[in-house]
């Protein structure tokens, strides 16, 4: 699958979990139940009456057996429909091969999908070895779609002549035959034999450097006991890391390398020299410098020169340009024109920000020369002097209940949806709301999708990677042929109510990021396309994937907005115009250090995959045109790159950099006509019947142009983050 070369789709969770089937030359491995339960039904999770999971009944076995069950059918269909396409001269190659193809997985689809919600909102029902085993049986069966040379013949005989083909059915035939393609079906017998034998040495090694990070990032533990290094941390950080969280203020406190406790150390330990212990300590590992067993940097090595060894078998000069046959961009011409213009606007503002820093923090007392490891301490300390920025007094006026009647208000303003909650839902946990989406402009009383919301913290019980994220989880496709609506869940580690009755606060991050999802419930669930295969957030390129992520948050900043979705706590005040208009600058602070830390990982990454030099030659060139600061000699952060090496975001980490590009150029079209209602309302109208609505049935390219009536310019984005 595309997804397996490529990169990974970023909008189905934070951290894919996509791994190379392993299949047989000559047939494929037929995965049995490992639990035997009769499940007669086609859709055997779901209530019949309502098509919604029976989650008051679901147990590991049921899941498990489901999915057996289903796969096992997929399998068959498919090996059924390649006997039909050998056998008959004159197929309807939509009648009677994609549409029983999506009759047969939109069950299997959902009962993954609400597998992957109770692994990722309640483990004690399904653990992570129960979750893989499901995930693994799942995508092998799909992806077998993709990889069948009956259908890609059949596929490139029905390309021959396409016009009386719709718009949508092109589109789904030009997936199948560019999957075909990335999956080596186009190759001789031989080379394809070789093809493979590369795609699981990547899968080996990808799964290698997974297992190596964890044991690593599991392994380190920093005691500090001294009171005086953990001073103005956040109280609920200081409760997750104390050895006793009764004990959250006198400690020990126990500092491990999670990417959401390391962020936070950073940015509020006052001691110099422990933050330096934990930057180094990051930044060394799975490098050489550790323990043999654990490094990674022959992986890194085998991994980039395998990609674009398979690259280089379907034609393609080398891995990135393998990469550009799934993006937007179109080139990687495109894309380093891009990053290398951002740069240049970039670094004269990082050179003179970091100068104002130093003065800053010398002023409170700093000696010498600050080091990466300085910048996010003193760059809240110098947020909080210049914009009384403090996310433990902000998140006061930030309770759940109305930031989302804001946010609801909001997308009904924009977009006229409405977003209306459903009781008696049968739910994972009784803090789990269900609601309906209804697009007014089709009906006020039928939904066009639903979607569940999880919004708080239970220990042990869900995944948590910060506090402030969460996961859009989809676990159904609309689907004309099966009579199905999208079904999506939101799920998140928001602080729970406390007793006294206080609400949910959340922090401006955790505001921010709420808005950024509902970009892509609001994508999955009002899509227009009939079938499953383009609909919703699927076929999109990877690179416009999360414009409408990025323009959501953009509305977190208007004032009106502000005003809509707070409320203090106690006084039920919202914000004041001096705390918006100081919410508002902030958000630029230190713009030209971030976005060229950001340009950085972006061209490294493209490097990596397109230039046959030592990974280390590639990093020294890289930071010495993104950073004011020397490198590090033991800095060998790309050792632990999870991104590219384990989420398969190798040569495609500048995708969400080019979303915001986008989103910043749709935003300008709605600044445009600011303070006018009715006709911000029909921009909302457009970018909901484009972006909105027609998911991957139209390329991104177009989808834009039929917004904006022209080409995506660098100039809005650029603008946004007063870089000019």
């Amino acid at each position: 699958m595309t997804a397996l070369i490529c990169g990974r789709r970023i909008f189905s969770m934070r951290n894919s979990l996509f791994k190379a089937p392993r299949r047989k030359e000559s047939g494929y491995y037929v995965l049995l139940p490992e639990i035997g339960e009769d499940l007669p039904e086609k859709n055997p999770l779901l209530k019949e009456e309502t098509t919604l999971p029976e989650f008051n009944r679901l147990s590991i076995e049921r899941c498990i057996a489901a999915i057996g069950k289903q796969t096992i059918e997929f399998e068959q269909g498919i090996k059924a429909l390649e006997k039909d396409i050998e056998e008959s001269k004159n197929l309807n190659i939509f009648k009677d091969v994609f549409e029983p193809i999506e009759k047969l997985e939109i069950p299997l689809q959902t009962t993954w999908g609400i597998s992957k919600v109770l692994y990722f909102g309640n483990q004690s029902l399904m653990p992570t070895k129960s979750y893989l085993s499901i995930h693994k049986r799942a995508w092998t069966a799909i992806s077998q779609k993709y990889d069948s040379q009956p259908l890609n013949e059949v596929c490139k005989k029905a390309n021959e002549d396409t016009q009386k083909l719709t718009d949508e059915q092109k589109r789904i035939l030009q997936k199948y035959l560019l999957e075909g393609r990335l999956n080596g079906l186009n190759l001789d017998e031989t080379n394809r034999h070789h093809f493979r034998v590369l795609i699981r040495q990547i899968s080996m090694k990808s799964e290698e450097f997974r297992q190596k990070l964890e044991v690593v990032t599991n392994l380190f533990k920093h005691k500090i006991t001294d009171p005086q290094k953990m001073k103005g941390f956040p109280e609920e950080f200081l409760k997750t890391v104390a050895v006793d969280p009764a004990q959250y203020e006198v400690g020990p406190w126990i500092i491990t390398l999670k990417p959401h406790i390391v962020q936070t150390f950073m940015e509020y330990c006052p001691d110099g020299l422990e933050r330096f212990n934990i930057w180094l300590s990051n930044v060394l590992k799975c490098s050489n410098h550790g323990e043999q067993e654990v490094q990674t940097a022959s992986l890194v090595n085998g991994i980039t020169s395998d990609r674009c060894e398979i690259a280089r078998y379907l034609g393609f000069k080398h891995f990135a340009e393998m990469s550009m046959s799934t993006k937007m961009a179109g080139s990687l011409d495109n894309v380093y024109k891009f990053l290398d213009t951002l740069r240049n606007a970039a670094f004269p503002h990082q050179i003179r920000e970091i100068d104002e820093l130093t003065d800053f923090a010398r002023e409170r007392g700093f000696e010498g020369l600050l080091k990466q490891w300085d910048v996010p301490y003193w760059a809240r300390k110098q947020k909080r002097t210049l914009y009384n920025y403090d996310e433990e007094i902000l998140k006061e006026y930030f309770p759940l209940p109305k930031v989302l009647e804001g946010l609801f208000k909001l997308i009904k303003n924009l977009f006229n949806v409405e977003i209306i909650e459903r009781e008696k839902v049968d739910v994972w946990h009784k803090d789990v709301r269900f609601f309906d989406v209804y697009d007014l402009e089709v009906s006020d009383s039928e939904s066009v999708g639903s979607f569940y919301f999880d919004p708080y913290a239970r220990g042990d019980q869900k995944l948590l990677a910060n506090r402030h994220f969460g996961w859009v989880l989809i676990m159904r496709n609309k689907s004309v042929i099966n009579g199905t609506k999208p079904l999506t869940s939101l799920i998140y580690n928001f602080q729970p109510p406390l007793k006294d009755g206080t609400p949910s606060l959340l922090t401006f991050r955790g505001v921010q990021s709420l808005f950024e999802n509902f970009g892509h419930v609001l994508q999955q669930v009002l899509t227009r396309v009939n079938s499953a295969e383009i609909a919703g957030l699927s076929n999109i390129e990877w690179d416009a994937a999360s414009t409408s992520k990025h323009l959501m948050a953009h509305w977190v900043y208007e004032p009106e907005v502000l005003k809509s979705i707070s409320s203090h706590c106690e006084t039920g005040e919202t914000l004041d115009d001096e705390t918006i208009e100081n919410l508002r600058r902030s958000r630029t602070h230190m713009s030209g250090f971030n976005i060229c830390k950001e340009l950085y990982l972006c061209k490294f990454d493209l490097d990596l995959h397109s230039i046959r030099k030592p990974w280390e030659a590639i990093m020294k060139k890289n930071w010495r045109e993104h950073f004011v600061f020397p490198e590090d000699k033991k800095d060998s952060h790309v050792c632990s790159w999870d991104a590219i090496f384990v989420d398969n975001l190798g040569a495609a980490y500048y995708s969400d950099l080019w979303s915001k590009m986008l989103a910043a150029d749709v935003y300008s079209a709605f600044q445009e006509s600011h303070g006018d209602a009715d006709h911000q309302r029909k921009i909302g109208g457009r970018f909901k019947d484009t972006f909105l609505s027609l998911g991957g049935s139209v390329p991104a390219s177009e989808v834009f142009r039929r917004f904006r009536g022209r080409d995506p310019s660098l100039k809005a984005l650029i603008k946004h983050l007063k870089i000019n």
